[in-house]
């Protein structure tokens, strides 16, 4: 496998991943009253849909094919996020708590990617752009999380 192919095989996990989360973000919006948490979900689900196509064209730019759509974990993910949230007492926390969950997971991969030394240089400037958005969705909810 050359470096291109490598390369693009680790963006388009990262594309899958963003494909999930863009999809529970939708999911969450859907599952709370507060208009607070459904502008803010709304809000990720529409910057990881923008960095799915960013992803997309940097994959295109080593000559390979983007994925397309979630991955069957983030499917089944986002229904057992359905079916806990349904026999929850705090519906809201609970959601926040696996966004918490989600963020933290997409800040270690997005890591695990930006550790390779021989990265071209914008594909980590894409990267770390949306790692450090991540991060700071990562802060808000853990703040929403605690002000619930």
């Amino acid at each position: 496998m050359s470096y291109t192919e490598k390369v693009a095989n680790k963006l388009n996990d990262l594309l899958e991943k963003n494909y999930d989360a863009e999809a529970g973000y939708k999911e969450a919006k859907d599952q709370v009253d507060s208009s607070r948490l459904k502008d803010f979900f709304s809000q990720q689900a529409q910057e990881r849909y923008d960095f799915g196509h960013e992803l997309k064209s940097e994959i295109r730019s080593f000559g390979q094919e983007p994925d397309k759509g979630t991955s069957i974990t983030g499917d089944a993910h986002r229904a057992w996020m359905n079916i806990k949230s349904t026999f929850s007492s705090d519906k809201e926390e609970t959601i926040l708590e696996e966004a918490i969950r989600g963020e933290k997971a997409a800040v270690e991969e997005y890591n695990e990617v930006l550790a390779e030394t021989s990265l071209p240089v914008s594909t980590r400037t894409i990267l770390t752009k949306h790692r450090d958005n991540i991060q700071t969705a990562l802060n808000r909810v853990n703040a929403m999380e605690n002000i619930a």
